[in-house]
């Protein structure tokens, strides 16, 4: 299982509450960007539509951009294959009180594409004032750690 692209700021900007693993509906190009590790998740986030979900704002540019269609879109959006009983799960809690659905990562298993998507909620700005300083005091252990050494 070789994570292909993460979003790195998903675990900054939102709580993770639980996370589920489903397929991703891609065009040829699309994996070969993918595997070339070439593709952002920034700003993405999953959306159900019609008992579907799909992956929107998403960034994989094409692989070869001189031989792919001059229609395609790197931003559109992808479906995402997931059952009916996960989807119906999912719509519960998409309508609960500021829970959304992220995307983690996109990694490949098993020659498939898959998403990894989190049911998350999103931080305050003071939780994320916390974050920041326990990172800080972490860093400040280990480097008078390592000067004691």
């Amino acid at each position: 299982m070789a994570t292909l692209i993460d979003n790195h700021k998903a675990g900054f900007d939102y709580e993770i509450l639980e996370t589920l693993e489903a397929g991703v509906v891609l065009l040829g190009y699309e994996v070969k960007a993918l595997r070339a590790r070439r593709g952002s998740l920034r700003g993405a986030f999953v959306s159900i539509r019609n008992e579907e979900a799909y992956l929107k704002g998403a960034e994989i540019p094409a692989y070869q951009p001189k031989n792919t269609p001059e229609s395609y879109n790197p931003r559109r959006e992808r479906k995402l294959l997931l059952n009916k009983k996960e989807i119906k799960r999912l719509l519960g809690t998409e309508k609960e009180k500021r829970l959304t659905l992220i995307p983690l990562s996109l990694y490949s298993k098993a020659n498939t594409i898959k998403a990894q998507i989190a049911i998350a909620r999103g931080k305050k700005k003071r939780d994320k004032r916390e974050t920041i300083k326990k990172r800080e005091a972490d860093r400040d252990i280990h480097r008078s750690l390592k000067r004691e050494r």
